[in-house]
């Protein structure tokens, strides 16, 4: 009897830790498919700086990769684009809006500024690109920006009725202010849903040629391929990710390393050497 009372609990044992281990591969596997759900994804970008982490918006990311990039085109620091970054998220919540509030009713753009106040027209404000460099031209204009307070540095150029509002939104500035000028190697992901639209590299490359200015790219098949490396390629692999939406893009592969669309595992180890950044759009999807 004593036998058969131990190989039951034997048995028992056996069955109960089957049934756990069952659970748990259940659980992992829902947990997986509910992780790569279109339905539950939620698009948007992270920058990340030591342990802090600054989630924006697909549109905002975008907002902040041209912001940048104009910074990197005209060769300033990058404290020039954390101001740069500081102040449209003030402004603007970094979005390029059409509309002003009550203190200034004409106020437009990423950074609302006033075509009273000499800043351009309607149109040209509401022209990211020539707002980006309207905001730089204030900005280099004043002596020892560099290393004088954002807040300040940011109220002498837009002279704001609320000059301190600007630094609640420093420290997001640097962030992506790091990884978008490539200081921050890895320093910017984003979640997105598969491409529903076909990518065209040739219009990648009209963009980043727009945005950063004249490139040595290639263009063949579904990838462009910039040379570059250093500091320069992770600021233009970070330029892509941040508009993987807008522009269809699936995968950047630079210095070693690789964002993937579809894994959504943040930056992976990659096959692609160092000299380069190939970035690879959608294909036509087959029925």
């Amino acid at each position: 009897m004593r036998r058969i009372s131990r190989r039951r609990r034997l048995l028992r044992s056996a069955v109960l830790l089957a049934a756990l281990a069952l659970v748990a591969g259940a659980v992992y596997g829902v947990a997986d498919v509910l992780q790569r759900s279109e339905t539950l994804v939620t698009e948007r970008c992270t920058a990340v700086v030591g342990s802090d982490r600054y989630e924006l918006d697909i549109d905002q990311a975008g907002n902040a990769a041209l912001i940048t990039a104009v910074s990197v085109r005209r060769g300033l620091p990058p404290r020039a684009a954390t101001i740069a970054l500081a102040t449209a998220m003030q402004e603007s919540k970094l979005r390029n809006i059409d509309h002003g509030d009550q203190a200034g009713p004409d106020s437009r753009g990423l950074f609302q500024q006033r075509p009273s106040q000499g800043w351009g027209t309607e149109a040209q404000i509401m022209d990211p690109e020539y707002a980006s460099n309207a905001f730089y031209d204030g900005l280099v204009k004043v002596p020892g920006y560099e290393t004088m307070e954002i807040t300040q540095a940011a109220q002498l150029v837009q002279k704001s009725a609320f000059p301190r509002a600007y630094a609640q939104h420093e420290a997001m500035g640097r962030a992506y202010a790091s990884a978008l000028t490539g200081h921050s190697a890895e320093g910017l992901d984003c979640v997105l849903k598969t491409a529903t639209t076909v990518g065209d590299p040739d219009v990648v490359a009209d963009k980043l040629a727009a945005e950063f200015g004249a490139l040595p790219t290639a263009t063949g098949g579904r990838t462009v391929t910039i040379a570059a490396s250093g500091v320069q390629a992770w600021a233009l692999a970070q330029w892509a990710v941040a508009n993987a939406k807008e522009l269809s893009v699936t995968q950047v592969d630079v210095d070693g390393k690789r964002w993937s669309r579809q894994e959504r595992d943040g930056w992976q180890t990659s096959a692609q050497p160092p000299g380069s950044v190939v970035i690879t759009v959608s294909a036509p999807i087959t029925a």
